[in-house]
């Protein structure tokens, strides 16, 4: 007897809960402005793209340590002989990092031909790293055969491309964001208007910029129209980090001792570069959402691991083409409405 009232008690429950399920599921399908985010999400984790980010993230943190020789390197020349523009200088967040920073009246900073070569060659050597790590993961979420991926020397080449173009076009907008935040200390006075509109500039550049970037990361024809939304989101999010980057190095780490404000941008470093993939990946995935019409995805699919939608039906029928990595193979697949699981 209490058997039976246990298992028709637990019986309720489990219909209690998927009734719960079905109407939460049936009400976030109705709403765009749930159902577009959910159905990005589920890209998202489809794609895995999370680790995607993390090794994107990985190759974009040890390229940062040669740009920095690179730039001590050409400040050791800018500031040469002159001693009050390089306490403004160093009076900003540029002082915190690592190797500008360390920096005495004895032993003060100069230009060396060798660390500049030396750090212009490593750091385009780690760029290709991110850039390659980057095509990789663009050709991965937009569903591309393995096939069809660029061989060795186009992916080089377009590497190359891409860390030219995409580095300089981030050093200038980041340079634009370090002068807004930092416009006292270089002298300047902008005044709301000069802020604001050095932000649209920021903001306008990081668009154009992430517009290239979406189109060239892939093997896959797209126009500017679809991975302008993405981009749009990209640019704002990009530039909002920025500032906030600067605002906490210049205010947090600032105070800091010199070793625990070393590893205060070290470890903060490490988290923006992983925060910016995963927020660049996230706008990438929604312009694939949008441009597939993957939306609205059911949460069934999270719970039975079933395609219960026409939009999650469309999303797992491209994921085994995926891992096609010969042209001679053809890869079908079929939905069904049965459910196929192993007897």
């Amino acid at each position: 007897m209490n058997r039976d009232t246990d298992a028709a008690s637990g019986q309720t429950r489990v219909s209690r809960w998927g009734g719960l399920v079905a109407w939460v599921d049936a009400f976030q399908q109705r709403h765009a402005w749930l159902a577009l985010p959910f159905a990005v999400y589920r890209k998202f984790a489809d794609d895995q793209a999370g680790n995607l980010a993390a090794l994107i993230a990985y190759y974009a943190f040890f390229s940062v340590f040669p740009l920095l020789l690179v730039l001590t390197t050409i400040l050791g020349y800018v500031l040469a002989g002159n001693p009050a523009l390089e306490q403004r200088v160093f009076s900003t967040a540029l002082g915190q990092f690592p190797i500008i920073g360390q920096r005495d009246a004895a032993q003060p900073l100069t230009g060396n031909p060798a660390g500049l070569v030396i750090g212009l060659v490593l750091a385009i050597w780690s760029g290709l790293g991110v850039a390659q790590m980057a095509q990789q993961a663009f050709n991965r979420i937009h569903g591309v055969p393995r096939a069809d991926w660029p061989g060795f020397l186009l992916r080089l080449v377009r590497s190359l491309e891409v860390v030219i173009i995409g580095g300089l076009g981030l050093t200038i907008t980041t340079l634009i964001q370090g002068a807004v935040s930092d416009a006292e200390v270089y002298g300047l006075r902008l005044g709301v208007v000069g802020a604001v509109v050095g932000a649209l500039i920021g903001v306008v550049l990081n668009a154009g910029l992430f517009t290239y970037l979406f189109q060239r990361l892939t093997v896959r024809s797209l126009s500017w129209r679809e991975v302008i939304v993405g981009a749009a989101i990209a640019a704002i999010a990009w530039f909002m980090l920025q500032k906030i980057g600067f605002s906490l190095v210049n205010r947090e780490v600032r105070g800091a001792t010199r070793t625990y404000g070393t590893f205060a941008v070290v470890i903060g470093l490490l988290f923006w570069f992983h925060l910016l993939s995963q927020i660049t990946l996230y706008c990438a995935e929604l312009n694939i959402v949008l441009i597939q019409r993957l939306w609205p995805r059911s949460l069934i699919s999270m719970i039975e691991a079933r395609a219960a939608s026409a939009a999650d039906r469309r999303a797992y029928q491209s994921y085994p083409k995926l891992e096609r990595q010969v042209h001679n193979v053809r890869v079908q697949t079929q939905v069904t409405d049965q459910d196929t699981t192993h007897r």
